[in-house]
């Protein structure tokens, strides 16, 4: 591969963005990255190395909110010393936080996204990369390929599966869209960790982690690692433009099989509700949120101050379409045949390790719970 001299990543102190910029400069395939983000490094709770990174004179930082035109303008502008315009722009940004209003997310989502690709077609960038969801449509017995029928169950990707449409309508836009599964590996927070934290809980009450449903719902997962080589790999093939491309491991993994590492992880026993009794949740959703939740939050605080931890951003709490009962299960082989091949195929226990070990050594989880 060539070296590709300057990348836009706009959302690049977030978990993937992070990692994105960490696996450009480590592995020596960008001169230059600029990072557009609303929230300063100094807030985004980096560990050391994404901490120092953040110092390095080949990573530049600018604050921009990217649902503002003007602002989006601003942060695209050629860097003021070479002039230079960006060759790949990644597109980390948008609102993920849950059960936000379908408004929240048009703006967080939607508007934010063609911003970015409408500046991006505008500087006629090589490559515009946009991040997507893999909550396209639910599937229990076949992992859905990119052409499938599209029924999305959440806000976050009813907005992205409008992005996707939108930007084969952009003229002058050379774009790839990556749709992902559950990403995990350091520095995640709102993907694998709260079902982490809630193990970790049940081995301090010493009782049996109950879920809802059963073992098998689909519950297909991706190392952030193996996002960043993906985007990488595809950004640099012109046979990808215009194409989708599930990112996904191998794992095929369930409701069960991660929980059956976390049973490894914390010596805990799980079981759960069946499909009968969960489906009765459906009737007080919220209701039966905000009990699992209740159920959770008290031991967590205490467990954290036991531990000396005065401030965390993990944090166990469940939302309501994290607790459908939807498969995520997507076929990877159209990302295989274009020549990528995964660096982390399975989830083990060693990569979740990781990711607590990351956080216990910053004093942001439990270090009597991560031994």
């Amino acid at each position: 591969y060539r070296q590709v001299h300057r990348f836009f990543c706009p959302t690049g102190c977030g978990f993937i963005g992070r990692n994105l910029a960490t696996y450009l400069l480590d592995n020596e395939l960008a001169q230059e990255v600029r990072i557009a983000d609303k929230t300063p490094p100094q807030m985004a709770w980096l560990n050391e190395e994404q901490a120092r990174l953040f110092e390095s004179d080949r990573l530049e930082f600018c604050s921009a909110n990217l649902i503002n035109a003007a602002s989006c303008k601003a942060a695209f502008a050629p860097h003021p010393t070479t002039g230079r315009a960006w060759d790949i722009v990644i597109n980390c940004a948008a609102e993920t936080r849950a059960h936000q209003d379908d408004a929240v997310y048009k703006e967080g989502i939607l508007k934010l996204s063609l911003n970015c690709a409408n500046e991006a077609a505008t500087q006629r960038v090589r490559r515009y990369v946009e991040l997507s969801s893999g909550c396209v449509n639910s599937s229990e017995k076949t992992p859905l390929k990119e052409d499938c029928k599209l029924e999305p169950w959440t806000g976050v990707a009813r907005q992205k599966l409008k992005v996707e449409k939108e930007l084969a309508n952009i003229d002058d836009l050379s774009y790839t869209v990556v749709r992902l599964p559950v990403v995990y590996g350091i520095g995640d927070k709102r993907y694998l960790m709260p079902r982490i934290i809630i193990a970790a809980i049940y081995k301090h009450l010493s009782e049996t982690m109950k879920l809802l449903w059963n073992e098998n719902m689909r519950l297909n997962t991706v190392h952030v690692l193996d996002v960043c080589a993906a985007i990488w790999h595809l950004a640099q093939s012109p046979k990808s433009a215009g194409q989708v491309f599930n990112v996904v491991d191998d794992s095929a993994s369930t409701q069960g099989s991660i929980s059956n590492l976390l049973v490894d992880i914390f010596n805990i026993n799980v079981d759960y509700f069946g499909i009968v009794m969960s489906n009765l949740t459906k009737l007080y959703p919220t209701d039966t949120v905000g009990e699992i939740n209740d159920k959770h939050m008290a031991p967590w605080a205490e467990i954290c101050q036991r531990n000396g931890i005065d401030n965390t951003p993990l944090t166990p709490y469940l939302d309501v379409e994290q607790l459908h009962h939807k498969h995520l299960y997507l076929d990877n082989t159209k990302l295989k045949d274009f020549g990528y091949v995964l660096q982390h195929p399975k989830v083990t226990r060693e990569l979740l390790m990781e990711m607590i070990n990351d956080y216990a050594k910053q004093q942001l989880f439990p270090k009597s719970l991560a031994l």
